[in-house]
């Protein structure tokens, strides 16, 4: 008995010793997953209201204090933005907002409407609901002509279908063409109308999923998306056509980013636009707007 005792005290004696010491309290994280994807969440909206426009250089310090957070999340943001291909190196050094390619733009539609139709299919197998509430939200952020608010709503609807799919990689799978889609969202919608359709659309999508009419559901899926990828890509190469045609005095980026100021400056704790940066940024849009419309008369 003695001997096995021993056998045993040396045993655990061994074992204890071969084991890494416990630390002794929990290592400290460089910040939290959620409050960095808080800050992305925020520069994203603000790229995509144009409060951020492309080519214009953003430093950790200035969001860090408009945000009222520390310089690491906003660095960790940075990065994950620049991986995703919001923002990019800036000459010299540091980072600026991306320029919106319209290439990418057609990509991206093409990715998400091969994700959507997917989601669609499946959930349709599944006879799944997807909230009346989400389409009467949608008509209603229509009807307020808030551009974050329709984006938020069309946002809403997807990923109620990508859940509805059963299938949760391709909520995963969509973060990143939403990012870039959402951005177009925003240029374009703070420029021309939505288009009339899209809700019913959503509506007969829904109708289709819950009556689990698979077909159906990836054929209007299908052409829901091809049809916001083309109203994409023809306003914004219109855009493109009009600031070339306007030339860089045009004032359209600084109109852009003024307009969507006050709103996203609520979300930032930035402060508001002054009254006499209102008014040039009116003046500009004002200018915009006769450009457009000669641009128009002669297609």
């Amino acid at each position: 008995m003695a001997w096995r005792a021993m056998a045993l005290c040396i045993q655990n004696s061994v074992s204890t010793a071969s084991m890494p010491p416990m630390p002794a309290d929990l290592l400290r994280l460089e910040a939290a997953p959620d409050y960095v994807d808080q800050v992305v969440r925020a520069l994203v909206d603000a790229i995509a209201a144009g409060l951020f426009a492309p080519g214009e250089r953003l430093t950790q310090e200035d969001i860090a204090r408009r945000l009222n957070v520390s310089r690491q999340p906003v660095l960790q943001a940075l990065r994950l933005l620049k991986k995703d291909g919001l923002v990019e190196d800036a000459p010299g050094r540091g980072l600026q907002v991306s320029p919106l390619d319209q290439a990418l733009v057609v990509h991206v539609y093409q990715l998400r409407g091969a994700l959507d139709r997917l989601a669609a299919g499946l959930a349709a197998r599944r006879r799944a609901a997807i909230q009346p509430a989400l389409v009467a939200a949608g008509r209603r952020a229509v009807r307020s002509r808030d551009v974050g608010a329709m984006i938020e709503a069309d946002l809403a609807f997807h990923h109620a279908v990508y859940a509805a799919s059963g299938n949760p990689l391709l909520a995963q799978a969509a973060g990143v063409p939403w990012q870039q889609v959402r951005r177009a969202m925003g240029a374009v919608l703070q420029r021309s109308a939505v288009r009339q359709t899209v809700w019913d659309e959503h509506e007969a999508i829904a109708a289709a999923i819950a009556a689990g009419q698979a077909a159906e559901a990836e054929r209007l899926m299908d052409r829901h998306t091809s049809q916001a990828g083309e109203h994409m890509r023809r306003h914004l190469t219109l855009d493109v056509a009009t600031e070339a045609h306007a030339g860089p005095l045009s004032g359209t980026r600084v109109a852009r980013a003024t307009r969507a100021a006050p709103a996203a400056s609520v979300a930032t704790g930035a402060p508001a636009p002054s009254p006499a940066a209102r008014t040039r940024a009116r003046t500009a849009s004002a200018s915009r707007r006769t450009e457009t419309s000669r641009h128009a008369s002669h297609r």
